[in-house]
């Protein structure tokens, strides 16, 4: 039992030394300040629309990885959801960051179930006992409502069906079908983005973006994806979360 807890606390020391080595380089690389200009984003995406136009997969290749890699350290994918519209365009990124995200939480899924499943049920398990009847009825559908609806942040999320021991093809097609919604709306927002830089030398005004198609559309989709998940929520949720 403490060679155990000796080889989880190494596996869980090591998580964090990737962890700080991932984000020293991405930061050391680039300043928060820099990544977040007009000027910063409009020269890489010249740079990065070139590359995917000439070589597409491997622009692609390398883009999965990197998000993989990038859900299975932070364990949240926004971000990877946006750039992937932003390069690929609404339906490629959508299928991207999808597939990405899906596979870098089940990754972590893996890790944490193998590795940290006592932890997560000393620290969840009182908490969020009640949703246990709900995944052993049906634990595909559930699941899927689970990743769908939200309400728990994503990194708790990924973390949370370790209590309930998720099959691992459950998971995985799961959150593929059930982030596939959130991941369309936001990869079209991202998209449109794109689109605005491309056609604007400089920012254009807060107005000129709420009334440009591009940005609008995806708000209003996302509007209604949040009356979507209420509803859900309601019904199969009900007494559920905490």
């Amino acid at each position: 039992m403490e060679k155990t807890k000796n080889i989880k606390f190494l596996l869980g020391l090591f998580y964090l030394i990737l962890l700080f080595i991932f984000l020293y380089f991405f930061f050391s690389k680039f300043s928060l300040e820099e990544i977040t200009t007009y000027k910063f984003i409009q020269t890489n995406r010249e740079y990065l629309i070139n590359i995917k136009e000439s070589n597409t997969i491997l622009l692609s290749f390398a883009f999965v990885i990197i998000a993989v890699i990038w859900v299975f350290l932070l364990g949240f994918g926004s971000p990877i959801i946006l750039i992937s519209g932003f390069i690929f365009g609404k339906w490629i990124g959508t299928l991207l960051a999808t597939s990405s995200l899906s596979a870098g939480a089940t990754l972590l899924y893996i890790f944490v179930n193998y590795f940290f499943k006592d932890l997560i049920k000393e620290k969840f398990l009182d908490k969020f006992k009640n949703l246990e009847t709900k995944f052993k009825n049906n634990e595909f559908i559930f699941f899927l409502i689970y990743r769908f609806v939200g309400g728990i942040p994503f990194p708790i999320a990924n973390l949370l069906p370790a209590l309930f021991n998720v099959k691992l093809k459950n998971y995985f097609f799961g959150s593929f079908l059930g982030i596939m919604p959130q991941a369309f709306i936001v990869a079209s927002l991202g998209s449109g983005i794109e689109k605005i830089i491309k056609n604007n030398d400089s920012p254009p005004s807060i107005m000129e973006l709420l009334l440009s198609p591009e940005i609008y559309l995806p708000i209003l989709g996302f509007i209604f994806l949040i009356f979507t998940t209420l509803i859900l929520k309601k019904i199969y949720y009900t007494s559920s979360l905490p």
